[in-house]
């Protein structure tokens, strides 16, 4: 199935709905998204009531007693197909991909493939059963059981990207999954959703619009067994408390305050271009985005020449650059950047926001050793907005990066892997990228440590979270 992208902006030709039991369902309430490049107002939104939810729910229960049942083979086949209807419609979802979060279109349609390939990547992964135990007398084989129904609760930042992780791992696993997108981010899933009907039985894969009532309502909904959500601690924090009512299954990718370390070996002129596309792509609304620079003191003048340069590249018309996705985080990152002025911090480049300007946009920002204990460095700013120190003592360095907001990601810079093995196991940090800005790989577990995260995603591993273990004792 294929939608059709319609001529220039003609945005009316486009329609969007709750997808409830494979059929699309409007409602009497309706929002819209605003483009964050202009601020103008892109299509009408339906918002989903408590009955879409109980609705969606009962059938996503009723379609989870012969989805379960399916063969590793059978999904297989529907994840092919479903990566095959993503490319077949990449210009309708890259075109409204990029008007409601404000990407380019080469960043909106890679979005959409990289989709298309954690489905691909997912159909030939398979959890087999395992041999816990055997001797004379028992034979004990874990199992890996479907839990029921999903509930993914999607961020504004990668919308497509981060959906269809959660989708596809429901879907892989044999539970049945329905999606809530950010109400700042809701139209690319929305369709995306809906096309996907074409290739699945109803109440599989289903899609409801709202806000934090709705989110709020799926968290302690007796028919939802499993909620997995990306976002803030703050909102992981009140998930978790609410999904211990029903004592659902939670997996949660929450801040990333990630350090960026720069060794005293390192060559700045690799090194420098990979740190800043750290920082700043994408507005820096990235959750493992370096978001707090750590370079060795004896490089730090030639490292901050080179960096503030590079950081004049992202400019409106980089492709990689993006205005911030919404209002909120736009009025966000502009009261760190007031704290800084307040506090004498020293902004190197960048800083300032024009008034007058259409559009969220945030200079890409260079910041000059601001105190450790300073806005800054302590919280996630989400925006273009770098913060850079020095360091001398290894053990110094590793305790500042170590902080309880910054357990998603980290990077390291060295030419001496011997080092980076040394410094990257002393990171409290679910991952680290060795020589290389911070981005997930979907064949490599992707988790939080601390107040970043609960559970974790992507990779083989990733899917275990998406399961119950059952083990079958054989007595002979």
């Amino acid at each position: 199935m294929s939608a059709p992208l319609p001529n220039g902006d003609a945005q009316s030709a486009l329609a969007f709905y709750n997808i409830i039991d494979g059929k699309q369902r409007g409602s009497e309430v309706n929002e819209q998204v605003v483009d964050p490049r202009t601020e103008e107002s892109l299509w009408d939104v339906p918002v989903a009531s408590a009955k879409d939810l109980d609705d969606a729910v009962d059938a996503a229960n009723r379609a989870f007693k012969t989805w379960k049942l399916t063969t590793q083979a059978e999904r297989s086949k529907v994840l092919q197909d479903i990566a095959d209807c993503l490319r077949a419609n990449k210009e309708v979802l890259a075109h409204v991909h990029s008007k409601e979060t404000g990407k380019s279109w080469v960043m909106a349609s890679t979005d959409v493939e990289v989709a298309a390939l954690h489905f691909e990547y997912y159909k030939g992964i398979t959890l087999e059963d395992d041999v816990q135990y055997e001797d004379d007398t028992v034979k004990i084989v874990g199992t890996y059981v479907p839990i029921g129904v999903l509930a993914a609760i999607s961020p504004w930042n990668f919308p497509m990207i981060l959906s269809s992780v959660k989708v596809v791992s429901a879907l892989a696993t044999g539970n049945c999954v329905i999606i809530k997108p950010s109400p700042f981010t809701p139209y690319a899933i929305l369709k995306f959703c809906e096309l996907a009907q074409s290739v699945l039985p109803p109440g599989v894969f289903q899609a409801l619009s709202g806000g934090a009532d709705l989110g709020e309502r799926m968290t302690l909904h007796r028919g939802i067994h499993h909620i997995s959500f990306t976002g803030t601690v703050a909102v992981g924090q009140r998930i978790l408390q609410n999904c211990s009512k029903t004592m659902k299954k939670v997996v949660l990718e929450l801040a990333g305050n990630n350090a960026a370390i720069v060794c005293e070996d390192a060559d700045l002129d690799q090194v420098v271009p990979s740190v800043a596309l750290g920082c700043f792509f994408h507005g820096g609304q990235v959750c493992v985005a370096s978001k707090r620079v750590y370079v060795h003191e004896s490089l730090y003048d030639r490292f901050m020449e080179l960096f503030v340069a590079e950081a004049k590249k992202f400019s409106q018309e980089n492709i990689l650059f993006s205005p911030l996705s919404n209002k909120t985080n736009f009025e966000r990152a502009k009261s760190f950047l007031d704290d800084c002025r307040k506090n004498n911090h020293k902004i190197v480049t960048g800083g300032e926001v024009e008034s007058t300007e259409k559009g969220f946009w945030i200079p890409p920002t260079v910041v000059a050793k601001p105190p450790e204990e300073s806005l800054l460095v302590q919280e996630e700013q989400f925006a273009p907005i770098a913060p850079v120190m020095t360091w001398s003592d290894e053990d110094d360095v590793i305790a500042r990066a170590n902080l309880d907001n910054a357990g998603l990601g980290a990077s390291l810079y060295t030419p001496d892997l011997d080092k980076a093995r040394r410094i990257a196991q002393r990171l409290e940090s679910g991952s680290v990228w060795i020589n290389r800005f911070e981005r997930p790989h979907y064949g490599a577990y992707f988790a939080g440590w601390k107040l970043s995260g609960f559970g974790g995603e992507l990779g083989k591993h990733g899917l275990y979270n998406y399961c119950q273990v059952q083990c079958l004792h054989f007595h002979k």
